[in-house]
């Protein structure tokens, strides 16, 4: 299908349109900047000497700086520049959450009357997609092997960013992924229409070329345990497995079929199983998982999908524009509405039960809890029901070392040096936050990387930090 920049159809009774008409209208990627419109957006940049931008960015990006260096038309030094802190740049351009970041915190979004901050996304974006398309960022500079193992477990956004700078510091590094293809939540949890497997590809052979080995299908917990890692050689490991598993509803009727979790059913999607929900399909929650999810059942072959989240729209976790693409293709969201029981029969789905729902109390971050309107009870006749409501962390990989988990069941870790309950043992992203953001895990992962070359240098890992 041919990209656009927007659907060429805007519909306000999405119903109207059949499933084939849908599906031939759908943006599968969205255009980037051209030279000429980067140029203008860069200009708008203020250069400000106390950028918020920069502080609001968890990677702390020099973002003034490169989008001075695109105004200048230096375009390989302002993507190196983005480089020196953004081990993906071409990923977070595409899925950041940068109206919550970066570009929430801009002084000219914050001075216009508009209210439209500069491109931060967009721009660089269109740095790394000038790079990619000429080959220029896979030409790292890669450092002579200096003959220490680091084992890393985990193909997501820290594993390889962990990879990235020890290898640039002559590490040899193994990656050990427990899927078929290498990426993460990158590759099985995020669409290809928002993520190109391209870009992520790209970053892989940049990798490959500087002698990283990613070994595909291997679990670490149950087909080699940390234990062995260490006896193989490996001075180091760095745990980076991601948040991949599903936190049910805890409904009645939750195990009749037709259940199909958010991060089960985007990874049978992305892996290329072929998965037909049915007609009707309800998602239940408002962050980036569900509108994926929601998207993603509309182009697999289901005509009526519907979100229901149980808080009001201005609470949605889920940026504006990806909200906004979700009901350009037709999708209902259902506010301030929850599930309270799957009905069915014979072992299958029919009916979800869902209740209104009305906001109560607010606590100190200004986040109301909302509350059940007794006696407003609604059905819904579905084939599927998606919960995509949160994730948790498969904590496989720890076994055998006993290692400190926290009480999210995540790995607990020294704040500063990523360092978990057993000393050569790191952890990072996901697997000490939860689900959170790919920058906040680029971020522990250049801490974590920086402590394991201390621990294997036999150098203070907290001094000047």
């Amino acid at each position: 299908m041919r990209a656009k920049e927007r659907m060429t159809i805007m519909r306000q009774q999405p119903r109207e349109l059949s499933v084939s008409e849908r599906i031939n209208n759908f943006d599968e990627v969205v255009f980037g900047y051209d030279d000429k419109t980067a140029r203008l957006e860069a200009e708008r940049c203020l250069q400000c000497k106390k950028p918020k931008c920069r502080d609001a960015c968890p990677i702390h990006n020099d973002i003034p700086g490169f989008i001075r260096l695109l105004r200048e038309g230096k375009i390989e030094e302002a993507y190196w520049l983005d480089r020196q802190t953004n081990t993906l740049p071409a990923v977070c351009s595409r899925v950041c959450p940068h109206e919550f970041q970066c570009e929430g915190s801009c002084l000219v979004g914050q001075a216009s009357q508009s209210g439209q901050p500069v491109a931060i996304g967009m721009l660089e974006r269109y740095l790394v997609d000038w790079m990619v398309a000429n080959g220029k960022n896979l030409l790292q500079s890669c450092a002579l092997p200096n003959g220490r193992k680091v084992a890393i477990v985990g193909s997501g956004p820290a594993g390889m960013s962990v990879a990235y700078y020890l290898v640039k510091q002559g590490y040899d590094c193994t990656i050990f992924e427990s899927l078929s293809i290498s990426g993460g939540m990158l590759a099985v949890g995020i669409p290809a229409y928002r993520l190109p497997r391209a870009v992520i590809a790209a970053e892989f052979t940049a990798l490959s070329n500087c002698g990283v080995q990613v070994l595909s299908g291997v679990t670490i917990g149950r087909d080699k345990s940390l234990r062995e890692l260490k006896d193989q050689g490996f001075e180091a490991v760095f745990l980076g497995p991601g948040a991949h598993v599903s936190r049910r509803l805890g409904v009645e009727g939750e195990e009749l079929a037709g259940i199909i979790h958010g991060v089960d059913y985007l990874r049978r999607v992305n892996l290329g199983e072929p998965v037909n929900l049915g007609p009707n399909v309800v998602v239940v929650g408002g962050g980036n998982v569900a509108i994926d999810c929601a998207r993603t059942a509309l182009r697999t072959g289901s005509d009526q999908v519907f979100i229901l989240y149980r808080r009001g729209r201005a609470e949605m976790p889920a940026p504006k524009a990806e909200i906004h693409h979700l009901e350009e293709e037709g999708v209902r969201i259902e506010t301030l509405a929850a599930p309270v029981r799957v009905h069915g029969a014979n072992g299958r789905l029919s009916q979800i039960e869902c209740i209104r729902m009305k906001l109560g109390a607010c606590d100190d971050s200004g986040r109301c809890r909302p509350e059940p309107i007794e006696g407003s009870n609604f059905m819904i006749k579905v084939d599927a029901v998606i919960p995509a409501i949160s994730q948790d962390v498969d904590v496989t990989a720890g076994c055998g070392l006993d290692l400190a988990l926290s009480r999210f069941r995540t790995f607990e870790v020294d704040e500063i040096t990523m360092q978990t309950s057993v000393p050569w043992v790191f952890a990072a992203g996901d697997a000490v936050l939860g689900p959170q953001t790919v920058a906040k895990a680029i971020f522990q992962a250049k801490e974590a990387a920086e402590s394991i070359h201390r621990l294997l240098q036999g150098l203070d890992l907290k001094e000047g930090r």
